[in-house]
C-alpha cells in the first residue's frame, strides 16, 4: 500500500545525500560520486512510488555518468609508491 511517511523520509534522505555528495565531490573525493549514485537510485524509487516516471530515466542516465566518471577518476588517481627497503650492513 502507498505509505506517504515512507516516501517523506526518503525525500529527506535524498536531500542529505545530495548535500553530502556535492561537498565531497567539491573537495575532490571520489566517494562523493558513489553517494550521488546511491542518491539517484533513491530518487528512482521515489519517482516510481509517486508515479513520476520521468525521474527514472534521468537518474539512470546520471548513474551511468557517475560510473564513467568514477572509473576515469580512479584510473587517473596516482598510486602510492611502495617504500624501498634499505638494508644497513
Amino acid at each position: 500500500m502507498f505509505r506517504p511517511d515512507y516516501l517523506f523520509r526518503l525525500d529527506y534522505l535524498s536531500c542529505v545525500l545530495t548535500v553530502v555528495s556535492t561537498v565531497l565531490i567539491g573537495r575532490k573525493y571520489w566517494v562523493g560520486l558513489v553517494i550521488a549514485g546511491i542518491n539517484s537510485a533513491i530518487v528512482c524509487v521515489i519517482g516510481f512510488k509517486t508515479s513520476q516516471l520521468g525521474f527514472i530515466p534521468a537518474n539512470v542516465f546520471c548513474m551511468v555518468l557517475y560510473g564513467l566518471n568514477l572509473r576515469s577518476w580512479r584510473r587517473d588517481e596516482p598510486h602510492p609508491k611502495k617504500p624501498v627497503e634499505t638494508r644497513v650492513a
